[in-house]
């Protein structure tokens, strides 16, 4: 053959829950056939890779074939000789189990930055890294730029927190660099507690040398000679791919004593956290590395004068870390070319939901959230109507449908009552019941208060209480004005920003879906999706007696005859909904 055949197996959490393993083996098992290596004249590479985006496609499998990538989509182990035998050896493509064309747009209409290596390097190999321009940025910096050059070129770039609040990352450099101390650190935000977001978990199981790279120029940049990495247990893959890279690191010289002969002294250890959502707060998560209960603190000082320990402190997330050495490498004005205004560059979301395309995407800061749903996500499920779009998590807002032509940047985004936060991008269509879509987050919220104020901990218990009210039928017109003031009030005097966020999901609800809420409170749920506003009856002429339902009722609400139409008395009627969905004839209605 011309060129090296390679074949790339997706072996992110989406591959590997599909069975990415046991595809990756029987991959192995065919490539050892004499046969196959006999008609390979230069042999053929075969690896696993991180997340390649496409979730809802895994089994992605990449084969590389002169020079041309050829995709292949819902892999099992049975297809793999086929793969082998026709296509890497006899050079034909299998047509009818490559991606179609919805999966070329979902590739070639993002611009992908901290993804471009993810998805084609081995996330397990320290040379497959360096072999893409991994630890150049690192070299270039400690042979040639100062600390102050570094923090410039960050600052020119206009690279912001893209881990919530979008804070400008050089200033935040800048103001840690500015303070004398014996000692710096710098950690890596890798609690990721949104539920649906799984941005960061990829990045590290993709890519995990990025992430290390952008640790260690911005300790030097601001002169801190520890670093942490604080990742949640729940994440296992990712820990064991970072364990892996730090210990590949540090063989190479690129961790430790005298990085690259240049006198920088730097290293990185592993903080496991326990999952608290709070710990994605700067202060919480730094008392929690401590072995301190993880509680946010009243600030100034700020973590920069005055974080881990009492020592000035730089905490990142890891897609912000992960852009480093990208910007470093390529240029300030490179990286500023992406992105709209005060928003540069691009952003990782996990877009996820009613969507025909779910998966992780990266795109240009300012794109148009309708290019995102149709030209990338592919539309919605069944091809049904879009209601809203939640962004930002538990602390972020629904835009409506309405908006659909808004700019996905930090200002846009805040002016309707969202945030960009972390990446979690999640469709609803119209099956969502808006109201049950903002009290299933708030329920997220208010469990995770650490319970420190009373702002946080009694006002999401209150703003909780009166959304079970509404979502039960018990709801009162006055509770829709309670609920904007009490919502706002815990906005403006929660201590940190998990409080100061929680309301966000009600509020943007009430001001865009208000008739919804009320029809809640008239006593109806229009999605049919609150429980205990359903009433279940059975329409007698379409009855046919067969008795399913008789037998799927568990409370006994369910009586008749066999052959006759049968009855259900409410007032036994638990609303589980098991007659509805065990009917045949279409005979049980819910209203």
């Amino acid at each position: 053959m011309a060129k090296e055949t390679s074949i790339r197996v997706c072996m992110g959490p989406g591959g590997i829950a599909s069975g990415g393993e046991e595809v990756l083996r029987a991959f192995g098992r065919e490539l050892k056939k004499s046969n196959v290596k006999a008609a390979l004249k230069k042999g053929c590479s075969m690896h696993h890779v991180g997340c390649m985006g496409l979730c809802a496609r895994d089994v992605l499998v990449e084969v590389v074939l002169n020079g041309k990538t050829y995709t292949y989509q819902y892999v099992t182990p049975d297809m793999v000789s086929t793969i082998v035998s026709k296509h890497v050896v006899g050079g034909k493509p299998i047509k009818e189990w490559l991606v179609d064309d919805s999966y070329v747009n979902f590739i070639k209409k993002q611009t992908k930055v901290v993804l471009s290596d993810c998805g084609r390097i081995n996330p397990e190999s320290l040379d497959a890294y360096i072999a893409v321009g991994g630890y150049e940025a690192t070299r270039s910096v400690l042979k040639s730029k100062t600390p102050e050059d570094t923090i410039e070129i960050i600052k020119e770039s206009g690279l912001r927190g893209r881990g919530g609040a979008g804070f400008p990352t050089g200033r935040k450099w800048e103001f840690c660099r500015a303070v004398e101390s014996d000692r710096k650190y710098i950690i890596c935000n890798a609690d990721e507690g949104d539920p649906g977001a799984f941005m960061d978990r990829a990045l590290l199981e993709g890519n995990p040398h990025a992430v290390l790279e952008g640790m260690i120029i911005g300790a030097y940049a601001i002169g801190a000679d520890s670093g942490y990495v604080y990742i949640r247990a729940e994440y296992p893959l990712a820990v064991e791919r970072l364990r892996l890279a730090l210990k590949h690191a540090k063989k190479k010289k690129l961790l430790g004593r005298n990085i690259l002969g240049s006198g920088f002294n730097f290293d990185i250890k592993i903080k496991l956290g326990a999952g608290a959502f709070v710990c994605g707060e700067s202060t919480a998560l730094m008392y929690s590395i401590e072995g301190k209960r993880g509680m946010p603190r009243i600030t100034p000082p700020r973590s920069t004068e005055a974080g881990l320990w009492g020592k000035p402190t730089v905490l990142n997330n890891v897609e912000t870390l992960a852009n480093i050495p990208y910007i470093i490498r390529n240029g300030a004005n490179w990286f500023a070319s992406f992105g709209k205004g005060k928003s540069k560059g691009t952003k990782v979301f996990a877009l996820t939901g009613k969507i025909k395309n779910s998966g992780l995407i990266e795109v240009p800061m300012g794109i148009s959230l309708r290019k995102i749903v149709y030209d990338i996500g592919g539309g919605i499920e069944e091809d049904k109507k879009l209601k809203a779009v939640q962004t930002g998590g538990p602390s972020g807002g629904c835009i409506p449908a309405s908006m659909i032509d808004i700019n996905v940047d930090y200002e846009s985004l805040a002016k309707v009552g969202s945030i960009v936060g972390s990446g979690g991008m999640i469709v609803l269509d119209e099956d969502d019941c808006m109201v049950n879509v903002a009290k299933y987050f708030l329920q997220f919220t208010q469990s995770e208060s650490c319970g420190k104020c009373v702002p946080c901990r009694v006002g999401t218990k209150r703003l909780l209480e009166i959304m079970e009210r509404i979502t039960s039928g018990r709801g009162k017109t006055s509770d829709l004005a309670l609920l904007e003031k009490l919502g706002n009030d815990v906005k403006s005097a929660s201590l940190c920003g998990l409080g100061q966020a929680a309301p966000n999901p009600i509020l943007s609800t009430i001001k865009y879906f208000r008739e919804e809420y009320e029809v809640h409170i008239a006593g109806r749920c229009p999605s049919k999706v609150c429980k205990e506003l359903l009433t279940y009856s059975i329409i007698e002429e379409l009855c046919k007696g067969c008795c399913a339902c008789l037998r799927a009722c568990s409370s006994g609400a369910i009586t008749g005859e066999k052959k006759k139409p049968h009855r259900i008395d409410q007032s036994l009627c638990v609303k589980c909904g098991a007659c509805f969905e065990v009917c045949k004839f279409k005979s049980v209605d819910r209203e």
